[in-house]
């Protein structure tokens, strides 16, 4: 294994510590010889079954059982969108709620492999829990930037109940992220964890491999949000490397969704050969992808070029009907950002596909304050049968 450049190739040693190419400046990725992993079966369960995978001593492994969340058939949704197979692979099973748990076990190990003192990110919130979580497991510092006023109390509350250091940021996401990285390049003991750390997408691709697992096979197509933009380059790189291993046959078409006024991926998949990607205000409900500057954007564009796919919007109201929708057909509480792939579904429809896999990227009660947006309705009875009955107009 190595370290790539995504845009001009050059190579770097897996030991070398730097997040972006010193060459052009671009993002990097960890370049996987696949006939190195196939000589034996898979054993184990969640993110470390697929240690071989992954470019970390896993002898060393920080984790809190993570993975193996589940692929969730939903019967209704699927009917009503004439989708035969429609599943949810729910990332809300994670240990601290949010597929970011995927990511930060192998990104924590690398931190204590390198011998740093304190790992830091810039979050929306579920970075900043997974990051503290996994930083207590490990007994690192946990430095956490957030913009000010803009991280749901559910995220936060889970960062401060596990010791991470938060510093809100009189600005945007974009604006943390810019300066965190600052922080990390000039403190050698300060690893970075967001999602520009390549070693942390390792991890992340294996929601690739347990899908496949759990079907037998490759999903027509993926539909899930886009945020940073990890996750999306992520899973479809997990799925390339699976299918170089001879464990499936086909690719599944990648489908990213973004909220209508924070959409700077789908604009830029909009022009042919796009050289930024970049909205200044970037506005939803869905906290977890309000970001304008999303630091894999190449990666994500490829993703989805590469695979057949395609990106698209849906606006916030559409999220909120969409996250009603799991939670009263399905039974699944998604925070609002995971309900994106379900509003794009409802909104387009996708007529060519037999199974379709929705990923829910965090639980509902990340952010609970979305669902009380809408004042809830309560029904007063006296505590008697007869006042029951009228309150529930039973006759």
């Amino acid at each position: 294994m190595r370290q790539r450049c995504f845009t001009c190739g050059t190579h770097y040693p897996l030991d070398q510590v730097l997040y972006t190419c010193a060459q052009c400046g671009c993002v990097l990725e960890i370049e996987l010889d696949v006939s190195e992993c196939v000589a034996e079966s898979l054993s184990g369960a969640g993110v470390w079954r697929y240690a071989r995978f992954l470019p970390v001593d896993a002898g060393r492994r920080v984790s809190l059982s993570e993975g193996d969340t589940g692929l969730h058939a939903c019967e209704r949704l699927g009917s009503e969108f004439g989708i035969p197979h429609l599943f949810v692979k729910n990332e809300g099973e994670n240990p601290t709620g949010s597929f970011k748990d995927r990511g930060m076990t192998v990104g924590v190990t690398r931190a204590v492999q390198l011998g740093a003192k304190a790992v830091a990110c810039a979050s929306t919130g579920n970075t900043a829990a997974s990051l503290s979580a996994y930083a207590a497991r490990a007994g690192l510092r946990a430095i956490v930037l957030v913009p000010s006023g803009q991280v749901a109390v559910g995220k936060i509350a889970q960062s401060v109940i596990h010791g991470g250091e938060i510093v809100q940021i009189e600005g945007n996401f974009d604006d943390a992220m810019r300066v965190v990285q600052q922080l990390s390049l000039d403190t050698g003991d300060v690893y970075l964890l967001n999602s520009i750390n390549p070693f942390r997408l390792e991890g992340q691709k294996t929601l690739a491999y347990e899908i496949c697992e759990s079907l037998g096979t490759s999903p027509d197509v993926v539909v899930l949000p886009m945020g940073n933009a990890g996750n999306i380059s992520a899973i479809w790189k997990g799925f390339q490397e699976f299918k170089a291993a001879g464990m499936i046959d086909c690719l599944p078409r990648m489908i990213g969704v973004q909220a209508e006024n924070a959409a700077p991926l789908v604009a830029a998949l909009a022009e042919t050969d796009p050289d930024v990607c970049h909205l200044s205000d970037p506005e939803t409900v869905a906290t977890a992808i309000r970001i304008g500057a999303p630091v894999n954007w190449r990666k994500a564009i490829a993703a989805v070029r590469e695979s057949g796919g395609c990106a698209g919007t849906v606006s916030d109201a559409e999220i909120l009907a969409a996250q009603r929708d799991l939670a009263r057909k399905e039974g699944r509480f998604v925070e609002p950002a995971s309900a994106a792939p379900i509003a794009w579904l409802r909104k387009n429809g996708l007529s060519d596909a037999e199974t379709v896999v929705c990923v829910a990227t965090g639980h509902g009660l990340k952010d609970p304050d979305a669902v009380l947006r809408e004042a809830p309705r309560f029904t007063t009875a006296h505590p008697t049968l007869a006042s029951l009955k009228e309150a529930l107009n039973i006759q």
